[in-house]
């Protein structure tokens, strides 16, 4: 089969995309065979770099929006886009606080230099309530006094909650921040993360060289079906 040679499928895997509405249904000679055309090839193809830089649920529901909603595909598109640029934002938060943690060393830190939540939340322009959220997170755990259960913020917990405080309004999201936080404590896993963040960064690049990809190849189908939104 033509299209799946172009396309670098198996015939299977070319009937099993038809099936699932990535590729047109194919018409049917007299005979009762699929009859591919260029089209099929060219969303096969869109669909493969799709996969790479989507992931495949989502070129799955990209290319079916394709055949049937122009305007739709380009919102759609837009969207991974926008959370391909969250992540890249991220990563480059996570790597200037990888930087910035490194060349703060605390050293023989003294109980005066601790503080209280309400001192904590009011150094950094926040409520108490947003410090027990964090603490409930495991973003920024401080002691608790077996007594009164009052949270106790040490000079590393301090720092912690700074580096959080920025990444959180630049928007890096809890989730990642339970897993990158760990990491920054320990500056001798310092090296091993930037490889991580450095791996990362490639990921991102190859992601978003295939949406481009994609886009030439989806717009050469909207052309040749005369569903072009913008009506070139």
């Amino acid at each position: 089969m033509d299209v799946a040679r172009q396309a670098g499928y198996s015939v299977q895997q070319i009937r099993d995309l038809e099936h699932d509405g990535v590729l047109p249904p194919a018409e049917r000679t007299p005979a009762g065979y699929r009859a591919y055309s260029g089209r099929h090839v060219d969303a096969a193809l869109a669909y493969r770099v799709l996969a790479v830089g989507a992931g495949t649920a989502d070129a799955k529901r990209l290319m079916r929006t394709a055949h049937c909603d122009p305007i739709g595909l380009l919102a759609a598109l837009d969207d991974v886009h926008a959370r391909l640029h969250v992540e890249r934002r991220e990563l480059a938060l996570a790597r200037a606080a990888a930087g910035a943690i490194a060349t703060e060393p605390i050293d023989d830190p003294r109980p005066s230099d601790s503080m209280t939540i309400s001192e904590l939340a009011a150094a950094l322009g926040i409520r108490p309530s947003t410090l027990r959220h964090w603490d409930a997170e495991g973003l920024v755990t401080p002691r608790r006094s077996a007594a009164r259960s009052t949270r106790t913020y040490s000079p590393a917990d301090v720092r912690d909650a700074r580096l959080v405080h920025q990444l959180r309004r630049a928007g890096y999201r809890i989730e990642p921040l339970r897993a990158l936080v760990p990491q920054l404590r320990d500056p001798g896993r310092r090296d091993d993360l930037l490889d991580v963040l450095s791996s990362r960064a490639t990921d991102i690049d190859r992601r978003s060289r295939a949406l481009v990809r994609a886009a030439a190849v989806l717009d050469r189908m909207l052309d040749a079906s005369g569903q072009d939104p913008a009506g070139g």
